[in-house]
């Protein structure tokens, strides 16, 4: 009987399966698609975040933290591209200011200890293209090579025996005496029998759930909410750092970001979608340039082009509602041997090692000395 089955190779699938088979278990990946990562974990802003904007001792600020400190361990250590580029958060008007106090009160409360208050000079100092009164330089928020740092996880997974399985969809499961049989897709004609299935199917974990047999009231739905994103074209990038206005309901605002070789992209928006669809609408780009001129108002007309958008599994369409991660065991679902992850949107790039710590711990798999040290440096 296999030990664990994980469903989903995205970022946080890799990043679990990666702990529990270098804890000795064997292991197997399922997915979908035909390559790792092609949803949420390869459409986003590939940005190590701080911790700053989520609830307070919400499982999104505390593994936030913990994640982003394990994350730049990692990567230093086994040459993943990333940087430590920095970002200012802005007021762009004096309205805004009690709302940046709050959001570095806020920072402060969920362990983020190097946010720094930068007057209007300040700011302007470090990026000279930047209109604000005010704003928050976060030195510890940095970029990640997204496709790296997966097939790192994949890696280290196959080396310690995990193996994975694209192209296999999960169509059924039951628990029956002391495990899972799983039914799969594709060339695998027989049920498999495993003790633990941990679905990290990001935008389809709420479908997975059902096919396993969860009652429909014991299954959250999941909401789609694309982002879309376009690239500056032409002349000099105006920003080193990244630039983020306040938090918008639904989102963090249409921000700047940068990729390892310094173009810039600006985007996500929030566009509410019932099915999964990549395309992104060049006219879009009309509401984007008022957002961005707010901060960077020499942003020139006809200069952003689409660049790619994104899937966010949101649990909540309520702007009013900060939706945290939700990780559901048997006390939950009443099924034995499952866990579920919901709602695994951003920070889940930067929480993956910190996400899988919690899974694994929360199964009794001890974790190696190297794997423990990531987080008791």
């Amino acid at each position: 009987m296999l030990d664990f089955m994980v469903i989903g190779a995205g970022v946080i699938g890799l990043a679990i399966a990666r702990r529990l088979a270098r804890a000795g278990h064997e292991v197997v990946i399922v997915d979908t698609a035909d390559a790792i990562g092609s949803e949420t974990s390869s459409r986003n802003s590939e940005v190590i975040h701080a911790g700053i904007y989520y609830p307070t001792g919400s499982l999104k600020a505390q593994l936030c933290v913990s994640g982003r400190k394990a994350l730049y361990r990692y990567c230093a250590a086994r040459a993943v591209p990333h940087r430590q580029c920095g970002k200012l958060i802005v007021a762009s008007d004096d309205g805004q200011r009690a709302a940046l106090q709050a959001l570095a009160e806020k920072a402060l409360a969920n362990g983020v200890e190097d946010l720094q208050v930068l007057s209007v000079g300040a700011a302007r100092s470090l990026e000279p293209a930047l209109n604000c009164v005010a704003a928050l330089l976060s030195p510890s928020t940095g970029i990640v090579d997204s496709q790296q740092l997966m097939l790192s996880y994949l890696g280290e997974a196959e080396n310690a025996g995990a193996v994975l399985s694209l192209r296999t969809p999960v169509v059924r499961g039951m628990h029956k005496g002391n495990r899972w049989l799983i039914g799969l897709g594709g060339s695998q004609p027989d049920d498999i029998p495993v003790r633990t299935v941990i679905n990290a199917a990001g935008l389809e974990a709420s479908r997975v759930a059902r096919s396993l047999g969860l009652a429909p009231d014991r299954v959250p739905t999941t909401h789609y909410a694309k982002g879309n994103y376009f690239t500056l074209q032409g002349g000099k990038p105006p920003f080193s750092r990244l630039i983020y206005p306040l938090p918008e309901p639904g989102g963090l605002g249409v921000h700047v970001t940068l990729d390892l070789a310094g173009r810039v992209r600006f985007g996500p928006d929030v566009e509410w979608v019932e099915a999964i669809d990549y395309a992104v609408d060049a006219g879009r780009a009309e509401r984007f340039y008022p957002a961005i001129r707010r901060y960077y108002p020499e942003m020139a007309d006809a200069t952003l082009v689409p660049a790619y958008s994104g899937i966010r599994p949101k649990l909540s369409r309520d702007p009013r509602v900060d939706s945290d991660f939700r990780i559901e065991t048997e006390a939950d679902h009443g099924a034995p041997g499952l866990v579920c992850l919901y709602g695994i949107e951003s920070p889940g790039l930067t929480a993956s090692l910190a996400l899988a710590e919690r899974i694994a711990s929360g199964l009794g798999v001890l974790p190696t000395q190297e794997d423990a040290e990531l987080f008791h440096v």
